[in-house]
C-alpha cells in the first residue's frame, strides 16, 4: 500500500513539475502563431511525436548526448535560443522561421520539437530518473500530454473567444514570457 502511495506522489510531482515546464496553456499564442502561418496543426501527430522524443530521451537521452560530444547545459542553450527566437517572432512580428516548401504543417517542428518536447521538459526528465522510478515518469509523461493534445484541438476555440486583438495582445505577452524563459535557460546553463 505504502509503495502504491508513493508512486502516485512521484506522479504528481512529475506531472506538476512538467506541466509547468511545458506550459502548453502559456503556449497558446504561440501555437495559434504556427496555425496561422502554416494551415495546419496535426493535434494527434505533435502529441505522439513528442511523446516519442520524451520516452526515448528518458531512455537514451544522456547516452545518445554524450556520443554526440553535447552536455546537457550546452543542449539546454541550444534549445534556448530557439525559444528566444520564437518569442522574437512574437513580438516583433519578424519570421525567423520560414515556412519548408514540401511543409503541409508545423506539427514537428516547432510544435512537436522545441515547444513541447523541448530543452526544459528533456533536461527535467534527465534529471528525474535519479530520483524517481521510470514507470512514474512515464506516468507523469502521459498525463501532460493528455493535456497537451486537449489543449491543441481547442486553440481554435479559444482564439474565437478571444478574438482577434485579444490574441494579438496574447501573442506580444507570451512572446516576452517566451524571451524571458530563453534568457532564464541560456543564463542558467551558461555559467554552469
Amino acid at each position: 500500500m505504502i509503495s502504491g502511495e508513493i508512486m502516485w506522489n512521484e506522479v504528481l510531482t512529475i506531472s506538476m513539475t512538467l506541466f509547468a515546464i511545458i506550459d502548453i496553456f502559456g503556449s497558446i499564442p504561440v501555437i495559434m502563431d504556427l496555425r496561422q502561418r502554416f494551415g495546419k496543426i496535426e493535434s494527434l501527430k505533435a502529441t505522439v511525436i513528442a511523446f516519442l522524443i520524451m520516452v526515448l530521451f528518458l531512455f537514451f537521452g544522456e547516452s545518445a548526448l554524450g556520443f554526440l560530444g553535447i552536455d546537457v547545459s550546452s543542449f539546454s542553450i541550444a534549445g534556448g535560443l530557439i525559444l528566444f527566437f520564437m518569442g522574437l517572432e512574437l513580438v516583433l512580428g519578424l519570421t525567423f522561421f520560414k515556412n519548408e516548401p514540401d511543409t503541409k504543417g508545423s506539427s514537428i517542428v516547432p510544435l512537436a520539437f522545441p515547444l513541447i518536447a523541448g530543452p526544459g521538459s528533456l533536461t527535467t526528465i534527465l534529471s528525474f530518473k535519479s530520483l524517481y522510478s521510470t514507470w512514474s515518469i512515464l506516468i507523469g509523461i502521459i498525463l501532460n500530454l493528455l493535456i497537451v493534445y486537449a489543449t491543441l484541438k481547442t486553440t481554435t476555440h479559444i482564439s474565437k473567444l478571444f478574438g482577434q486583438s485579444g490574441m494579438m495582445m496574447l501573442r506580444k505577452i507570451f512572446g516576452i514570457v517566451l524571451i524571458a524563459i530563453a534568457i532564464k535557460m541560456i543564463k542558467t546553463n551558461l555559467f554552469i
